[in-house]
């Protein structure tokens, strides 16, 4: 070993000791604490440069190198820092959570233990009617009465489930058979460890206003009130230039080139021969792309060219 290599000090993050073990409430039983973490922004810095030193003296150049390499996605930095998380969550949203392959997950046996007493309930505001434009996602929500009759008959159905479920286990029923009785509202748990790469590729996908609203409110939760005091040099460069900024394609890229050159007819020109613009009857055909397009010009306040 070289008689000039220093003893390197664990980097700490006073912010996120203060909150290690601490749960934070999401819906109305479910919860996310941060058990460990490795890294800091610090350490972005440090592996991008391959320094073991303190990295830059400046604070302000730690931040611009951050800010450069998200920018420009140069991302093998921030897989430098993990964070394990134990969350709890409902089974339906946990799905969701567990189709990102990027982490290392350990859940609550339902087949050696006894599944968790609790499962999400809905007030009678909460009850999401279908969006049409979407088809798999919501979109307003019923009136107060209808979803109370529904909220009523929700909590007639979980204890029902969960009585026939202890029931079963009381007749010796094998718990990996019995759990199958149980909704997929019922609570599960835990623990999520994850490098920050692949953790801002997840909230970018799940704090979205597309993502389900149960899952985007645990996403919310992990990236204002962990991420931020975890890393706020790459919180805030996180939300710049992904979270807050807007993608083009190069189809939209060229009818926006016609457009702002002046050039109606070439703009429509263009989106005809995308498909963008193909007709039925009077009326132009629903086209998603466009639609998404459309909307991308109503935030510079640009006009729709058909």
């Amino acid at each position: 070993m070289s008689e000039n290599a220093e003893k390197l000090p664990r980097q700490p993050v006073p912010a996120l000791d203060e909150i290690l073990g601490v749960p934070f409430k999401v819906l109305d039983d479910g919860f996310v604490r941060v058990v460990d973490y490795m890294g800091s922004d610090q350490a972005i810095v440090q592996a991008a440069r391959v320094s073991y030193g303190e990295g830059t003296k400046k604070i302000s150049e730690d931040r611009g190198l951050i800010r450069y390499l998200l920018r420009h996605r140069h991302t093998t930095p921030f897989e430098m820092c993990e964070i394990k998380l134990h969350v709890r969550v409902p089974m339906d949203c946990w799905r969701q959570w567990i189709r990102h392959r990027t982490a290392s997950v350990n859940e609550y046996s339902t087949r050696y233990s006894v599944a968790i007493d609790a499962a999400q309930l809905t007030s009678p505001g909460e009850w999401r009617t279908q969006a049409t434009e979407n088809r798999q996602g919501s979109a307003g929500n019923l009136d107060q009465k209808q979803g109370a009759e529904l909220s009523r008959k929700e909590t007639v159905l979980h204890r029902q489930a969960r009585e026939f479920y202890d029931e079963c286990l009381a007749a010796g029923v094998a718990r990996e058979h019995a759990r199958r009785e149980l909704p997929l509202s019922t609570y599960t748990e835990a623990y999520w460890k994850i490098d920050l790469h692949n953790l801002l590729n997840f909230l970018l996908l799940r704090m979205d206003s597309s993502a389900q609203q149960e899952i985007r409110l645990y996403a919310r939760l992990i990236g204002e009130e962990i991420v931020r005091k975890w890393v706020p040099f790459t919180w805030e460069a996180f939300l710049d230039y992904h979270f807050n900024s807007l993608h083009l394609s190069s189809l939209e890229i060229q009818v926006l080139q016609a457009i702002g050159a002046g050039n109606q007819k070439e703009a429509l020109t263009r989106a005809e021969n995308f498909g963008w613009l193909e007709k039925s009857g009077k009326s132009l055909k629903r086209n998603r792309e466009r639609a998404e397009f459309e909307a991308k010009l109503r935030l510079f306040n640009l006009p729709t060219p058909w």
